[in-house]
């Protein structure tokens, strides 16, 4: 409930506006001397001051009340405030209401007038209070990334700003952290910005991208092993927590890591120490791990196939990155960023490039870019040249392409073909298992374009 402050010299001026202004939700305090405004203003949050011009019998020329309305702007410079005159002090009201004073009223009043005038410059206050807090808010935020490492980050959007602040404030602890989202959305560029902003950027940042490595060579590749610990390992191999130590660590596609590595990777989390392959000797680091994923762990741990205490101790604190296709105000930045100063998107162009779904997220959208970039007959860029039909969404084959594109896109089935391919659902999730969610090996092996297999996807209900 908002509070009045009402100051007047006559007992029942103060006794009329207060009943009138409670019976209207509005807490008040009256006083009857100018000389106890402004303690009161200290004492209380005060939504607007109600006063008279004169407070000293048979004084009308108005020159009290004009003397506390600067007091109080001296105090409170936005703080709302609405005269109560007589016409006597009309020309000294107008000069007020110009310096800053919000309104004035005539004795005696009209209620719903200056009740009007109150819920008005008290909501206007409100608003202009919130606006004051979300710019020093925004001001010091502005002032954050001035002084970060964006690692060169191209972003419009306010859930990206989102994700890039959050990523700026975990930055400065050491804590692990957990970087979910789709394949291609820029996963990879959050964990720089980590790292970067850290009290750790000047030291080792060793990637993994667990995905891409055979999974029997996985765990030599993070832990290290002896010579002699399996065929082919005809020397002693440091493994990248070894080569990490002191720094960071980024685990990309954590969703990968078999349970054996798993249970390993546990250990290292909780005690920072490990062997290598082929070895009894205990070795001990210290290294922050940040670990990125695409794949749903709360399903995995559900199906046996992710360790839920592992995903505690990597998620204690989780940084969610939306797909591109939900970051709209990104597309047209990181585009004209991805085909450098020489080119220009045209109009139409643009609305192509920003109605199209991009199932490959950003990794996709830089691919199309160079790909206009390098066909463009014009250094103005259209629709055909990013391989978009501007009245679909869907990627169309260019019909100028070269004897190497031509066998690459006799490999590729056409939309209308691969529509014809009848797979199952459950094909479909077998595939994705097999070949660990890459898109292109799926599509391959169910002999589906990327967008065919995209589709069907959709329509089982399957998500990557």
């Amino acid at each position: 409930m908002d509070t009045i402050l009402i100051v007047d010299d006559n007992h029942a001026v103060c006794s009329a506006l207060a009943l009138m202004l409670e019976l209207n939700d509005y807490h008040t305090i009256s006083c009857y001397s100018p000389d106890e405004v402004l303690p009161i203003l200290q004492q209380h949050d005060i939504a607007l001051v109600l006063q008279d011009m004169n407070f000293t019998q048979d004084t009308t020329s108005g020159e009290e009340g004009k003397t506390l309305f600067y007091q109080i702007r001296a105090q409170q410079p936005a703080l709302p405030i609405i005269l109560l005159t007589a016409w006597t002090q009309l020309e000294v009201a107008v000069e007020l209401v110009k310096e800053g004073a919000v309104d004035y009223m005539g004795k005696p009043w009209d209620d719903d007038k200056l009740l009007t005038s109150v819920n008005n410059l008290i909501s206007l206050h409100a608003l202009s209070r919130e606006n004051s807090v979300l710019q020093k808010a925004e001001h010091e935020r502005m002032q954050a990334l001035d002084g970060a490492d964006l690692c060169g980050i191209v972003f419009g959007s306010v859930a990206m700003q989102r994700s890039v602040d959050l990523a700026l404030q975990v930055a400065k602890s050491d804590v692990s952290v957990l970087i979910t989202g789709p394949n291609g959305a820029g996963k990879d560029k959050l964990a720089d910005i980590i790292h970067a902003n850290s009290p750790l950027k000047h030291r080792p940042f060793i990637k993994v991208n667990i995905g891409a490595l055979p999974m029997e060579l996985l765990e030599a590749e993070l832990f290290g092993a002896e010579a002699g610990a399996f065929t082919g390992a005809n020397k002693v191999r440091i493994g990248r927590f070894e080569a990490a130590d002191g720094g960071t660590l980024f685990l990309d596609e954590i969703g990968n890591l078999p349970l054996s590595g798993q249970v390993k990777l546990l250990r290292v989390l909780q005690t920072g120490e490990f062997e290598r392959l082929g070895s009894h000797q205990t070795r001990k680091v210290n290294v922050r791990v940040i670990s990125a994923t695409n794949a749903d762990l709360a399903e995995d741990i559900a199906q046996g196939r992710f360790r839920e205490d592992l995903f505690y101790r990597l998620n204690v604190i989780e940084l969610a990155l939306a797909p591109l296709q939900q970051r709209l105000e990104d597309i047209i930045p990181l585009a004209t960023h991805f085909i450098g100063q020489d080119f220009s998107i045209d109009k139409q162009a643009q609305q192509a490039l920003q109605a199209h779904s991009w199932p490959g997220n950003v990794r996709e959208l830089e691919n199309a870019c160079k790909r206009a970039v390098i066909l463009a007959q014009d250094k103005r860029l259209t629709t055909a040249d990013f391989g978009l039909d501007t009245y679909s969404t869907t990627p169309v084959l260019n019909q100028a392409v070269t004897p190497a594109s031509s066998a690459v896109s006799a490999a590729v089935p056409s939309p209308q073909e691969a529509d014809k391919v009848d797979v199952d659902k459950h094909s479909i999730e077998q595939a994705l298992q097999q070949h660990n969610g890459v898109i292109a090996r799926v599509a391959k092996s169910l002999g589906l374009s990327r967008q065919a297999l995209y589709r069907r996807m959709e329509k089982f209900g399957i998500e990557k």
